[in-house]
């Protein structure tokens, strides 16, 4: 039985196999087909990859070349991953190689490729048309890059392509709307490229996005709806465009998923949405850059997830609200450059994630919070600079132990720097600049081992520096103390903060030798020490601390003037850093020779050594000096010699200035090949010979003085060639001839002076030609002829002098001649005109009549006689009573009839009969074009400024005047009521401010203006300033203000007037020319040397308007002659001094509260000084100016009243 079944089993079993093997080697024949297959495959990836090897041009880590063989398996190269299933290549992953090259068209042959990553290498040119083969490709990343030409469009034929990463390439073109239909896109990368155009509104297709960056490109127009309607988006960033447009109100609606929006550094404008809070997830909000306006949307505080905010530079106002500390999660703020006002919200301290808060540059106000630091453990930036914060600095700031970066600059704080902000030990930048902190600066802010940078520019600080001041900061690389009251010496251990590079401790009050140990300071870079009290060592005549400097090898500016050095020059100047490019050092008492070792000064642009006492011949080693574009030697009064000829080795100068000293002989011709020359001063020297033609070849030269000198010959017709120059001044020389006809085409020029000369013949017609001419001095010579009738259309011309002289004929009336005084006219015996002019007048050019045979011209008269003194009598009958009885009428009608109304329609008539016939005695002031008079309507009164159109500066500084006055409305500014204009009359109806103007009151002889009046006078025209420069849609320059442009009224409350000269600024403009000379004594430096006005030209006059209302001194007395001026004669008494300086009617000696109004004066006129720094980036905004001035006036109050 047993060996029955067992055979059973056998046969059966045998059957089986007798089956199977057929089938089995069936299987193991398709095995080794697809074996074979797979190999042959796999040679087609090895070779497409051989052929990307090839296309290496560099292979900078060897990876390459050292694995990519043919030894080794494809498999296992590096960057290489082939299927487990089909053993074919499926990600290639050669990112951060440091490869070099092209993408061969082969890479298409990768059939079975899904992933491709060649980030971060240095593969350019075109992607190959051949990838668009590679129908399995999810992931395409070639970030970083240097790939050119269009994006591809046959991407939109990879149907499994889910993530497209592009950026950081040169790709050009626009968006192509076809790569919108790969609908699985997942991520689309775009940024950092060159694309153009608009974002395609086909953007909307893919609907399966998370991830979209078009950032840093040249994308225009605005951003289609329909990309707000991808509800899976994650990440939107568009930063750095030119897009532009609102943002929809709904822009969230269907935005669920966002968590990063990012659209700054665009042009979007209009609102911030109030649905903003609807993307719920959003963790980065970066709308900076833009033009958004309105308010900060209270419904961001709802964004709880939030902890990146980024709105600077927008147009948002209004307060911050309160809602923004809901934000628990935040940890960046920033809202830099807005105009925000009011107050911190007080929820500002629940912000307790915040590590960065940025709100420079706004409006804001209130004292600064004292528990900042209390929730902000993480707190390390924290910068509230330049805004309108007050009080003084908390010493709770010093318990913000995290912090690194502290900027609290240009606020108006004031009373001492805590010493507790020392404890701060992780600071690296302290900016307190442009305040009002007084005291000594604490020793513990000296010993903060990490701190780089320390700025307390612009305070009250006063007393010496610690004397062991550089032990204690090892990391210091910038230091600036300028302009505070610091005194005392430098202190030696300065040198141990050895990484300084950066160091500013000018204007202040330091005294003794000038530190020999700035020369240890190796990796200085910019030194300014200008005006202190430095001396030399007192035991050498030299200035030694040179010899020391010259160990500062990366030196590049060096300011070390207005110092009392009163020491010679060493020859170890020549030993400076040939880094350095700028020498200031004007005003010092230097003396001596200019050592020849200057000229190794090779890398020296800009050389001033002006106003010292420097001797001897200019050295010809300056031809070395190639890289120098300006030389001022100006004043030294004892630089002698000749002029040498190796200073036209200078091809770059721009800049040169050797007035009043002791040089001789010609002016070198080769002077005339520097093309580069744009201002060249010579005078008051002893200078010989003739003017080098070559100069008049000068074309770009803009000003040109060889005035006081001892030059003859006579003028070319090449000197019209200067068309672009605004000042020739060639007075008090030897010039002979004639004035050529040609200087009319010096259109462009504004000061011109030939006077003290020999010259003869007539003044040219063509002088009428140079439009732009401003002032004219041809006096003391022996000119002939008559005044050219053309000069009459010289609307800018406001000073002329043709005095002394052999001129004849009639002068004109019309023009700018009906504002000359009788001094422009002297010692022309032929000369005749006006009887103001107090010359001859001119005879009637009608012919005489024939004389009559006596006997009939007896009886003639005696029948006229007789017959007009009968007709006389009856006339006289006649009109006595024909008046009588038109008094009567005209009394009547009056009686009956309302006067013309100031605020209808007005006639010239109106005008006449309101001033009286324009009466002298309702005149109450005159101008450059114009007058200004009372006028009586009814019971109104007024004032009619008329303009005098008899020069064109009148008509266009009525149409400013109008143009300013129609769209601007302020308190403190003076109102239009009406105004009347025709062909030939021009005049504005005003308020009448029965009061008058500032100067009146300040200049007469019982000045009854007392402190506080003063004070509010300057705030009032503070706040108009204030307006003007930020309260209309475009600043407006008002560029004439001085005390005879404020009127006061009824109430003393002053208004600011007459914008004749005024400029608007175009929208994002900050600065403009102009060609009319505002008043002496006022104007900004900038505007006097180049026309150049912005709102800091204001700030200036602004400033010197302080100085004189509280000194009563003006900028034009006789006392500020020469180098002295009335911010100089301040700044020299000021704070010390300030008795010799302020109005003695200020001050009764027994008055109990002078030493507080002292300090009140003392402040204001730091304000003043400040207000008219040298450049104009160092002088304040006009809203700490205003700030600080009503907080004066508080201080000036409880002085008062206490």
């Amino acid at each position: 039985m047993g060996n029955t079944l067992y055979s059973n089993i056998c046969t059966t079993m045998k059957r089986k196999i007798n089956y199977l093997f057929p089938l089995v080697v069936l299987i193991w024949h398709h095995f080794l087909i697809l074996l074979a297959t797979a190999e042959v495959n796999l040679k087609t990836d090895q070779a497409s990859l051989f052929a990307l090897k090839s296309y290496v041009t560099s292979d900078t880590y060897n990876i390459l070349t050292s694995n990519w063989t043919s030894t080794t398996s494809v498999c296992k190269w590096i960057g290489v991953t082939c299927g487990s299933r089909h053993q074919r290549v499926t990600a290639l992953d050669i990112s951060n190689m440091g490869l070099i090259g092209t993408i061969p068209p082969h890479l298409g042959n990768l059939s079975f490729l899904v992933s491709v990553d060649i980030s971060n290498n240095g593969f350019h040119g075109i992607l190959p048309r051949e990838l668009a083969n590679l129908h399995r490709l999810e992931f395409i990343n070639v970030t970083s890059n240097k790939f050119t030409g269009d994006i591809p469009t046959w991407f939109s034929l990879l149907p499994e392509l889910q993530h497209l990463h592009l950026a950081f390439n040169s790709f050009t073109g626009i968006i192509p709307p076809v790569i919108c239909n790969a609908s699985k896109l997942e991520s689309l990368v775009l940024g950092f490229n060159q694309l153009q155009g608009e974002i395609p509104n086909e953007i909307g297709n893919l609907q399966n996005l998370t991830w979209l960056s078009f950032g840093s490109n040249q994308l225009t127009g605005s951003v289609p709806l329909s990309l707000f309607n991808i509800s899976s988006l994650q990440r939107l960033v568009l930063t750095n465009n030119s897009l532009s447009g609102n943002l929809p109100v709904d822009i969230c609606s269907n935005l669920p998923q966002l968590m990063v929006l990012a659209l700054s550094y665009n042009e979007f404008d209009g609102q911030i949405p109030l649905g903003i809070d609807k993307c719920s997830k959003l963790q980065i909000l970066s709308l900076s850059f833009n033009k958004f306006s309105g308010l900060i949307p209270k419904q961001i505080g709802n964004l709880n997830a939030l902890s990146v905010l980024y709105l600077g530079r927008n147009d948002l106002k209004g307060e911050i609200p309160e809602e923004i500390g809901n934000l628990r999660n935040l940890e960046i703020l920033d809202a830099q450059n807005c105009s925000l006002s009011g107050p911190l919200p007080s929820s500002i301290s629940n912000l307790t994630s915040l590590r960065s808060l940025n709100l420079y540059g706004n409006e804001l106000s209130g004292t600064l919070p004292w528990d900042i630091c209390l929730n902000m453990p993480d707190l390390r930036a924290f910068d509230l600079g330049n805004n309108l914060f007050s009080g003084s600095i908390p010493k709770e700031l010093g318990n913000c132990t995290s912090l690194s970066e502290l900027f609290l600059r240009e606020n108006n704080l004031i009373g001492e720097l805590p010493r507790e902000i020392g404890n701060l030990f992780h600071l690296k930048r302290l900016d307190l600049h442009y305040n009002f902190l007084t005291g000594p600066i604490p020793s513990t802010i000296f010993n903060m081992s990490n701190i780089r940078g320390i700025s307390f520019l612009g305070n009250f600080f006063t007393g010496n520096l610690p004397p062991d001041i550089g032990l204690g900061l090892p990391n210091l690389e910038e230091l600036y103390l300028g302009y505070n009251n610091l005194t005392g010496a430098i202190p030696n251990s300065l040198s141990n903060a050895s990484n300084i590079f950066r160091l500013g401790i000018g204007y202040n009050d330091f005294s003794g030798p000038f530190p020999t140990s700035f020369g240890n300071l190796r990796r200085l870079e910019y030194l300014n020490v200008n005006d202190n009290h430095f001396t030399r060592e007192p035991s050498v005549q030299e200035l030694t601390f040179f010899n020391s400097l010259a160990n500062c090898r990366k030196l590049r500016q060096l300011w070390i003037g207005y110092n009392p050095l009163n020491g010679n020059l060493p020859a170890s100047v020549g030993n400076l850093s040939n880094s350095l490019n700028y020498v200031y050092a004007a005003y010092s008492e230097i003396r001596g020779r200019i050592p020849s070792e200057i000229g190794n000064l090779s890398g020296l642009s800009f050389l001033f050594l002006q106003g010292n006492y420097l001797s001897g011949f200019i050295p010809r080693t300056v031809r070395n000096l190639e890289n120098l574009q300006a030389l001022n030697l100006y004043d030294n009064k004892m630089i002698s010699g000749s002029i040498p000829d190796e200073l036209c080795n200078l091809k770059n100068l721009g800049f040169l200035s050797l007035g009043n000293n002791e040089l001789c002989c010609s002016i070198p011709a080769c002077l005339g090949n520097i093309t580069s020359l744009r201002y060249i001063y010579l005078d008051s020297n002893k200078l010989t010979h003739s003017i080098p033609p070559s100069l008049w070849n000068l074309n770009d030269l803009l000003h040109l003085d060889v005035s006081s000198n001892f030059l003859k010959s006579s003028l070319p017709p090449e000197i019209g060639n200067l068309k672009v120059a605004t000042m020739l001044n060639i007075s008090k020389n030897q010039i002979s001839g004639i004035i050529p006809s040609t200087i009319g085409s010096m259109q462009n020029m504004a000061e011109l002076s030939f006077a003290e000369n020999r010259l003869e013949g007539p003044i040219p017609e063509s002088v009428g030609n140079i439009v732009a001419l401003e002032s004219l001095d041809l006096s003391h010579n022996s000119l002939s002829g008559g005044i050219p009738k053309s000069m009459v259309s010289l609307s800018h011309l406001n000073y002329l002098n043709v005095s002394h002289n052999r001129l004849s004929g009639e002068i004109p009336t019309a023009g700018p001649f009906a504002n000359f005084s009788d001094d422009a006219f002297l010692s022309n015996e032929a000369l005749c005109g006006a009887a103001r002019l107090q010359i001859t007048a001119c005879r009637s050019n009608s012919s005489h009549r024939k004389r009559k045979k006596k006997v009939l011209l007896i009886v003639l008269i005696s029948l006229v006689a007789a017959s007009i003194i009968m007709l006389s009598v009856m006339l006289t009958i006649f009109f006595v009573i024909r008046r009588r009885k038109r008094k009567s009428v005209v009394a009547t009608h009056q009686a009956d009839s309302s006067p013309a109304t100031v605020h209808g329609r007005v006639s010239f008539r109106d005008l006449q009969q309101a001033t009286n016939g324009f009466s002298t005695s309702n005149l109450l002031g005159s101008g450059s074009y114009g007058s200004v008079y009372k006028a009586t309507f009814g019971t109104t009164v007024v004032a009619i400024k008329a303009f005098n159109l008899q020069t064109e500066g009148a008509f266009k500084s009525f149409d400013t005047e109008c143009e300013v006055l129609r769209n601007l409305r302020h308190r403190n500014l003076t109102k239009v009521i009406n105004s009347c204009s025709s062909i030939d009359f021009k005049a504005l109806v005003l308020e009448y401010m029965s009061n008058g103007s500032l100067d009146d009151w300040l200049h007469s002889e019982n000045c009854s203006l007392d402190i506080m009046r003063r004070v509010d006078i300057m705030i009032d025209v503070g706040s108009a300033l204030d307006y003007l420069h930020h309260g209309y849609f475009v600043p407006v320059i008002h560029c004439d203000l001085k005390p005879s442009n404020v009127l006061l009224d009824e109430d003393m409350v002053a208004h600011v007037s007459d914008f004749g000269l005024a400029k608007l600024l175009g929208v994002g403009e900050s600065i403009a020319q102009t060609k009319t000379l505002a008043t002496i004594g006022y104007i900004a430096p900038e505007f006097g040397l180049e026309g150049l006005v912005s709102t800091r030209c204001d700030i200036y006059s602004y400033g010197i308007m302080l100085m004189e209302t509280f000194t009563r001194k003006k900028p034009t007395d006789e006392m500020f002659a020469e180098n002295s001026s009335l911010r100089k004669w301040i700044k020299q008494s000021w704070p010390h001094a300030m008795d010799e300086i302020i109005d003695p009617e200020l001050m009764i000696p027994e008055d109990k509260n002078k030493t507080g109004k002292m300090q009140c004066l003392s402040s204001i006129m730091e304000l003043a000084l400040r207000c008219t720094a040298d450049l104009p980036e160092e002088r304040m905004n006009i809203k700490h100016v205003l700030a600080q001035l009503k907080n004066i006036r508080t201080m000036l109050e409880n002085v008062i009243m206490h």
